[in-house]
């Protein structure tokens, strides 16, 4: 029987890093719907579309093929058959994404493909209206809370790690509470905790712990089907 997680968030809470391994223990599909955000807001980037220009972007969605391929275990995300997992990871991409995803058009094409998906297999999915709005009738919701200031230590070295320069953590600090404003306040589909959702704060817990939490409730969850 297949079922559905649903892990919703803002930026930097450790969703993503949670999604990936819960999916990969569990060995079902793990969607990270935030990519695909990403992967648009690039797309019109590339082609020069200003990011708030609706009936342009209205014009040209067909166009965009969004696709996920496991390459040596690793879950990669293609854009219209080109490979752009790491070229979505970077500040001015998400800033792009969080502007898009307010657009109903582009809301409306990546919520069918994401549904689509939910019929097909076992899930775990990662954003921030996953439990409110994609998957309303998902089998286990949580809702990851973190500090403003922990989240920006993360993605600071995130960054680091990637080699990325030029970035001082009071401004991540400003994009993040910039970006959380945004999410919390746009008119579709905001951010915000479903009331069925299991409410975990990540400020203090490792990134095995935060996993353990979902493994567990979604064990549980198992041994009653």
């Amino acid at each position: 029987m297949k079922f559905i997680i649903a892990i919703d968030g803002p930026a930097a809470s450790g969703k993503t890093t949670t999604a990936k391994n819960v999916a990969k223990k569990l060995k079902i599909l793990y969607l990270d719907t935030g990519a695909m955000y990403r992967a648009f807001a690039y797309f019109v980037l590339s082609n020069n579309i200003n990011l708030e220009d609706e009936k342009k972007i209205d014009g040209m969605i067909k166009q965009v093929r969004i696709d996920f391929k496991n390459i040596n275990g690793e879950i990669r995300i293609f854009l219209n058959g080109e490979d752009v997992s790491d070229k979505i990871r970077n500040e001015k991409i998400s800033q792009a994404a969080s502007k898009i995803s307010t657009l109903p058009v582009v809301r409306d094409h990546l919520v069918k493909l994401q549904r689509e998906l939910g019929k097909k297999y076992s899930l775990v999915a990662e954003g921030r209206d996953i439990g409110t709005v994609v998957f309303p009738k998902a089998d286990l919701k949580f809702f990851f809370e973190c500090s403003v200031d922990e989240r920006a230590k993360r993605r600071y070295k995130e960054y680091l790690e990637k080699n990325i320069t030029g970035i001082d953590l009071e401004s991540l600090k400003k994009e993040i509470i910039e970006r959380d404003d945004r999410d919390r306040n746009r008119l579709i589909a905001p951010l915000r905790m479903a009331d069925d959702a299991i409410l975990i704060d990540t400020t203090n817990l490792t990134k095995e712990e935060q996993i353990d939490l979902v493994i567990k409730e979604a064990k549980k969850f198992k041994d009653r089907l």
